[in-house]
């Protein structure tokens, strides 16, 4: 047998989403409770002059019924949301760079218009400064917690953290991180199941054959282009989660 004391961390953690469902979510939880007691020192910064920019304008907009709320980092806040569905209820409220202490700082601005739906994506940027998983999961039941106690009508869509692609090289923190995307994905889709949260795999939609995110979408490894917005808008039709 594999000596454990040999294997790297993504190695360990590839190994154990092999085992069987319940035996998985076992080791997770191992993890987790390791990771919770270790001393760590964890960056929860996410203060940036573009993160005050966008987050005083958001403060200042006026807040319409029945908004659709599209919440995240770069990858939310490129997409130009209103145009994709053709609906100026869409308000996109993405900031490039922010991670989950920063959706948690300023939710309340998210949750004033008291939305009706709020697709999520978050965690790539916690990755990428080697966030415990353990943290940024918790983090994100903050959030949902948050959401559900604050705007109780508002329906959630927690989707997905994407793939990555190493063989671009512009952003080189965010990849060969693809172990906790697969063990923070998994994690989140137990806890929606569980919470009665919607739960979107994006993530197998935007693989290639060797697993990772598709050239046919992407253009620096990390960040999706223009096919990649309108691959996300047609899975989220064929659900049904929008018109």
């Amino acid at each position: 047998m594999m000596n454990l004391v040999q294997l790297n961390y993504n190695q360990f953690k590839l190994m154990i989403m092999m085992l069987p469902r319940t035996i998985f979510f076992i080791f997770v939880s191992l993890l987790y409770s390791l990771s919770a007691n270790a001393q760590v020192k964890v960056d929860t910064t996410y203060m940036s002059t573009y993160y005050e920019q966008k987050v005083t304008l958001f403060r200042l907009l006026p807040d319409t019924k029945k908004e659709i709320i599209f919440l995240g980092n770069s990858i939310t806040d490129i997409g130009e949301w209103a145009e994709i569905w053709n609906n100026k209820k869409v308000k996109n409220r993405g900031i490039s760079g922010d991670n989950t202490f920063g959706v948690l700082a300023r939710l309340g601005e998210v949750l004033s218009s008291a939305p009706s739906k709020i697709f999520i994506m978050i965690g790539i940027n916690d990755i990428a400064r080697e966030t415990p998983d353990s943290i940024i999961i918790s983090n994100y039941k903050k959030i949902l917690k948050s959401i559900q106690a604050q705007s109780p009508a508002t329906k959630i869509f927690v989707q997905s953290i994407l793939p990555t692609n190493d063989n671009f090289t512009e952003f080189k923190r965010h990849q060969q991180k693809t172990a906790h995307i697969i063990v923070i994905n998994k994690v989140l889709e137990q806890y929606c199941v569980a919470n009665k949260i919607i739960y979107v795999d994006l993530y197998s939609s935007f693989l290639d054959q060797d697993k990772k995110l598709n050239r046919q979408y992407t253009n620096d490894g990390l960040h999706i282009n223009g096919a990649g917005y309108l691959k996300w808008k047609e899975i989220l039709i064929q659900k049904g989660y929008m018109k």
